[in-house]
């Protein structure tokens, strides 16, 4: 949505398609525009864009709260300057058994409350009320006052007028079209676009959010249609620079390229996951309501994947804007398919157009389509108070009374009932790269983790240890809270990992973790004296480890524990049969995507402090070596484990006896190994050279615990997909044959 504050006759929503509302600002003139004529498409072939493909979970409809809101917009400040007339405001809304207003905190590069960040920046504060009042505050506390939801919203998203100070002063901050041009014509005008991509203009947004949060304890905080970027954006020297390191390509010269597209539109659905998290971190029953366009319109013209953020339990609700002249054609996009999927989770509501001063609306219109929506069982959102009945054809009194037959009862809303919500999907597929975002190695699954905000980064998953390890350079500008504890963890090569354990919002992709969780920040690598050849010591940056055993000695824990709702109780690991492709992590185990396993049982842990769920050792016992040339002849007291994070396979005898003949070092090709647990697998490997695929090392260790010992390194992931249930403590094994 926009606010405008002109005066000149223009039409809006003549043809079913133009959804922008067209509003007026008295210090801008407008030359007429008309919006292009959008062509109908499918909302199936729109989901296949999806970042990912769930499996959706069929969730029963259950009541909820009713919306029943209007915006207060730019238009309405000569109005809410009066303190006596918010009073007056705020109790005939309440009267006529409206539940929650929107008031406009973010417009045309200015923030209408007076923000101690624009004012650091140097940018001018000019909506004080007639006394002198912040019209914010007044607006929310004479709001609740009468038992109204205020839920300030932020019109103007990443939308930034080209000569507002903010633009001048960050030109490095604005995106562009691949031709150069820098502005767009938009219901606000021509208008520029603050770069959703740049971490600068994340912070500066995510500062802005988390200062109404804070200074008002505000009810939530709602984005609308301009918090996104129109399809031809995207062609700055920035997203350039971001996209070609991550895909290894410049952007195509279509903005309709499928890949690009989807990219950005990630990039976004990112953002507000981040966003998301901090709000709920500093306020977790505050809501998080969006109030886009219509889905096929959002996603393909202006990179707004809302349908996927309310998938992602990131929209607690959502007000779709439907401005139409035409009853069928409004009926028509309320009972769109995305609009019955989002209904059955949250609250959900359909933004009516009241009116404007220049071209006014009908109570009969506005009661016709509140009636539709009422009996879809949807909730309603009034685009603008003043154009309820004070700027109208019929009488205040009139227009009031109409109000008051359209919502005889109360309607009543709280936010103690708004918990943080799961997705509503039960299983996810996110992929696992063969490369890292630092440094190389031979071979490795690398899952693509954001963590405080920041870039995502490929980091090594690593079934064989527990946690998340990362360099202090991954770490975004969203909030850490630090425990001033100092951590060291000894990796199976002999690497030392030392930093401070930390709390903090981490991302899976697009998917958030359900809370903060601890990470150990690495400030610090060295080897252990008995193996100095360790990886602190090849010369390659530490590209971070996230560990997803569940056998923790300590903190961190596994981070996949606070994954949310069906998504935490296990995951598949399926590898890229040593090919270049990707492999895939499934989470959340299903009755689906388990069919095929074989499964072992591991033995259950005491429970330790900070750790939450089932402990278990994932060491498999009773299983079966046969290695040529040695004593181990099909014995079967051996202890196996399956680990990604260990680029060769390895046994460790206890006793060099067990060895025989042979020595440690490099196993030879006569040296063939078999592993295996009778009925669940049956893994065997002609020893060679190849360092991640058939190279195999043999160690006598008389310290050893356990009498014969052995990880089978990342090759066998080639020959077996490998699922991990930590609710019931099975490992599970499907031949890829």
């Amino acid at each position: 949505m926009t606010t405008q504050f002109w005066e000149k006759s223009r039409e809006i929503n003549a043809t079913p398609n133009n959804s922008f509302p067209l509003i007026a600002r008295s210090w801008w003139l407008l030359r007429k525009r008309l919006l292009p004529l959008l062509c109908l498409i499918s909302f199936v072939a729109v989901l296949l864009l999806n970042s990912f493909a769930p499996a959706i979970a069929q969730l029963p409809a259950q009541p909820r709260q009713e919306i029943r809101g209007v915006w207060l917009s730019g238009n309405d400040f000569s109005v809410f300057r009066n303190r006596s007339q918010v009073l007056a405001a705020m109790s005939k809304l309440r009267q006529l058994n409206f539940n929650t207003v929107y008031p406009v905190v973010w417009n045309d590069g200015y923030t209408q409350y007076p923000s101690a960040i624009m004012q650091k920046m140097g940018i001018p504060f000019f909506f004080k009320g007639t006394d002198g009042q912040d019209v914010i505050a007044d607006i929310i506390s004479q709001a609740r006052r009468e038992g109204l939801l205020a839920i300030p919203w932020f019109e103007f998203g990443f939308m930034v007028p080209l000569t507002s100070e903010l633009a001048s002063q960050h030109p490095d901050w604005l995106t562009q079209k691949g031709d150069g041009t820098q502005t767009s014509i938009s219901a606000a005008g021509e208008v520029a676009w603050l770069n959703p991509f740049h971490p600068e203009v994340q912070k500066f947004i995510r500062e802005l959010v988390m200062e109404v949060i804070t200074q008002y304890d505000a009810d939530g905080v709602q984005f609308d249609d301009h918090t996104s970027l129109p399809v031809e954006f995207g062609y700055d020297k920035y997203t350039i620079g971001l996209y070609t390191q991550e895909t290894g390509n410049p952007p195509p010269p279509n903005p309709q390229a499928q890949a690009w597209k989807k990219w950005r539109a990630d990039k976004i659905t990112a953002f507000m996951v981040d966003l998301y998290q901090t709000v709920k971190a500093r306020k977790p029953n505050a809501i998080f309501s969006v109030s886009p366009n219509y889905y096929d319109f959002a996603y393909k013209l202006q990179l707004q994947d809302w349908l996927n953020w309310v998938r992602l339990g990131i929209v607690d609700e959502l007000v779709m804007q439907v401005y139409r002249d035409d009853l069928a054609s409004f009926i028509a996009q309320i009972t769109r398919p995305e609009i019955l999927e989002t209904q059955q989770i949250i609250p959900t509501g359909i933004g009516i157009m009241a009116g404007l001063r220049n071209r006014p609306v009908s109570i009969a219109r506005i009661q016709s389509q509140v009636e539709a929506v009422q009996q879809r069982g949807l909730g309603i959102g009034f685009f603008y108070y003043e154009s309820l009945w004070d700027i109208a054809p019929e009488p205040a009194t009139q227009r009031q009374s109409a109000f008051a037959a359209l919502f005889p009862n109360s309607a009543s809303r709280d936010i103690s009932q708004n918990t943080p919500r799961k997705p509503t999907f039960n299983t996810i597929s996110l992929p696992l790269y063969p490369k890292p975002s630092l440094g190389q190695r031979v071979r490795g699954y690398f899952l693509e983790v954001a963590i405080a905000g920041g870039q995502p980064k490929r980091v090594l998953l690593d079934t064989g240890s527990a946690g998340l390890r990362v360099p202090k350079e991954f770490l975004g500008n969203a909030p850490i809270q630090s425990t001033g504890q100092n951590i060291k963890e000894v990796l199976s090569d002999g690497t030392i990992l030392e930093g401070e354990l930390v709390y903090t919002n981490i991302r899976f992709g697009l998917l958030p973790a359900a809370e903060p969780v601890p990470v150990q920040i690495v400030t610090s690598r060295q080897c252990t004296a008995q193996k100095p050849k360790c990886s602190a010591n090849n010369g390659v940056p530490f590209s971070g480890i996230i560990g997803v055993n569940y056998f923790e000695k300590s903190l961190p824990y596994n981070p996949l524990r606070k994954l949310p709702g069906n998504l935490s109780n296990g995951f598949i690991v399926v590898g890229n049969g040593g090919s270049n492709n990707n492999g895939s992590l499934i989470l959340g185990l299903t009755a689906e995507n388990q069919a095929g396993f074989k499964m072992a049982s591991w033995s259950q842990q005491p429970e330790i402090n900070g750790v939450l769920g089932n402990r278990w050792d994932s060491r498999l016992s009773k299983v079966c070596l046969t290695i040529a040339g040695s004593s181990a002849k099909n014995n079967c007291n051996a202890t196996a484990i399956a680990d990604t994070g260990t680029i060769n396979g390895l046994t460790e005898f206890k006793s060099a006896s067990t060895a025989g003949k042979l020595k440690p070092g490099v196993l030879g090709s006569a040296n063939a190994v078999k592993v295996g647990i009778n009925g669940i697998f049956d893994y065997s490997l002609k020893p060679g050279t190849r360092d991640g695929f058939n190279r195999w090392n043999l160690n006598i260790s008389p310290q050893s615990e356990l009498p014969i010992f052995v990880n089978t390194g990342i090759a066998f992931f080639d020959k077996y997909d490998i699922l991990f249930d930590q609710i019931n403590g099975k490992q599970g094994f499907r031949s890829r044959r």
